[in-house]
């Protein structure tokens, strides 16, 4: 992993924790929270301010996130708020932490000024130790303090001088008056400069969790399931396994949550499908033992010409799988007969413009784990385990062009993989296409047969 870690593109924007305050500030969090400290004088943190070096230290990769459910997280300050989250076990844990970020940015600069802020994404489940208690988990709730109770005791001190105000004789209250006074001490003048954090409530309807192999539970959709990346598990809802293709590609149609490469609107189809053409192709000739350490497009070409018919499973079906889509894309060519059985199937499929968008293209990388890029933006956690069993050469060209492709722009990047363009006021009329030229053997587009099913036609689910 060095190599990646060199890049930035693994422990990228871990914010270092050196000053002796914050330390000893984080040592009483992790205090409060735990009952544990660190050693360590100097280390770095993630946005829910888990270290992997403290976790090493504490042999405990999960010191903040007990049985992988109710994570604890430790703010020391707002530089967090643009770290990774690592040893995710909830696909939504990092956004729930960004939006608790953004909706109290004010409160907590103040706050973590002075203090640590010491806190836990609240679920009614505190373990999974069978799979359908995962459906148990319906909404999770932030929860956060300083370590020293500073906005506990500021809703406490609102609470006396407002009893203060409204109660007749509160200036003979001695004891009133004493307890406003000590509060006051702790919290500062809270009528000038509130101290209090919003209360935040997230949904938790559909998500990914590394429990049990990977789960994917899609509960705000039309037809409601888990599918399964590990081993078969029992759930009050439909399951699919990842390994059936067929029937994981007929749920997603059916469910509206995919949609084609070369049907989405706004980004070049045929560069994408180029793209994962090369990737498949380094791939092969890592396998080979090929020189792949310098190779750009002229290489990849020679390559291609070199392994032409020459290519093995499961690299071959699903390269010509989208070289047959992209001569169709790019130059109308032939148009291919791609079932959900195909290995490139997959590979030429996106998250439809839905809720549930990025955890589809989540689950589409690891349907299709070749695409290197895909699955490094969209399921680290997956591509570095995959990673780790590459060929060196491999890795050394996968880490060379993510950070040259990839970590100068990343907003770019996704933008043009994944973004979608707002659908226009009038959709353009259909043209008629030819029974017979570059368009031979597709269906009149009077019927709209490729809008209503894609187009590689309908996808039924076995029996």
């Amino acid at each position: 992993m060095r190599k990646l870690i060199e890049k930035g593109l693994m422990f990228g924007n871990l914010v270092p924790v050196t000053a002796p305050a914050l330390v000893a500030r984080y040592n009483r969090a992790l205090k409060h929270l735990t009952g544990r400290e660190t050693t360590l004088s100097d280390f770095h943190i993630d946005i829910s301010g888990y270290s992997p070096e403290i976790g090493a230290e504490l042999e405990d990769q999960l010191y903040l996130n007990h049985a992988g459910v109710n994570r604890q997280f430790i703010l020391l300050t707002m530089e967090q708020r643009h770290a990774p989250l690592l040893e995710a076990q909830f696909s939504t844990s990092r956004d729930i932490l960004r939006q608790f970020f953004d909706a109290n940015e004010r409160e907590l600069f103040a706050l973590t000024a002075q203090d640590a802020v010491a806190g836990e994404l609240v679920n009614s489940v505190y373990s999974v130790a069978e799979p359908a208690r995962l459906l148990g988990i319906r909404t999770v709730r932030v929860e956060a303090d300083t370590t020293g109770e500073v906005v506990a005791n500021a809703a406490e001190l609102g609470r006396k001088i407002d009893a203060f105000k409204t109660q007749a004789d509160a200036w003979y209250d001695d004891v009133l008056i004493a307890d406003m006074i000590g509060l006051a001490k702790r919290t500062g003048d809270v009528i000038r400069n509130p101290v209090s954090l919003a209360q935040m409530e997230f949904a938790q309807d559909s998500f990914w969790t590394a429990h049990f192999g990977g789960l994917y539970v899609l509960r705000d959709v039309s037809a409601p399931a888990v599918l399964t990346a590990g081993a078969p598990v029992e759930m009050p809802l439909d399951t699919y396994p990842l390994s059936d293709s067929t029937l994981i590609a007929a749920y997603l149609q059916e469910t509206g949550l995919v949609e084609p490469i070369v049907q989405a609107r706004g980004i070049d189809a045929a560069a994408i499908l180029q793209q994962k053409m090369d990737f498949i192709m380094v791939s092969f000739a890592a396998e080979r033992g090929e020189d792949i350490t310098r190779v750009d497009r002229r290489a990849l070409r020679a390559l291609a010409r070199r392994f032409a018919g020459k290519m093995e499973e499961p690299f071959a079906s699903a390269y010509e799988g989208l070289a047959a889509l992209h001569r169709w894309s790019s130059q109308g060519g032939r148009w291919p007969q791609i079932t959900s059985e195909h290995p490139a199937y997959f590979y030429a499929m996106r998250a439809a413009d839905t809720p549930q968008r990025d955890l589809v293209n989540r689950l589409l990388a690891e349907l299709a784990p070749l695409d290197v890029r895909q699955l490094f933006i969209c399921h680290k956690e997956l591509f570095y385990r995959h990673y780790a069993d590459w060929p060196e050469a491999k890795q050394a060209f996968v880490v060379e062009f993510l950070a040259r492709e990839y970590q100068v722009d990343k907003a770019g990047a996704r933008a043009a993989l994944f973004g979608h363009e707002p659908e226009m006021a009038e959709p353009p009329a259909q043209p008629k296409l030819a029974e017979t030229g570059p368009w031979s053997g597709v269906p009149n587009a009077e019927d709209d047969l490729i809008s209503r099913v894609g187009p590689w036609g309908a996808v039924r689910r076995r029996n």
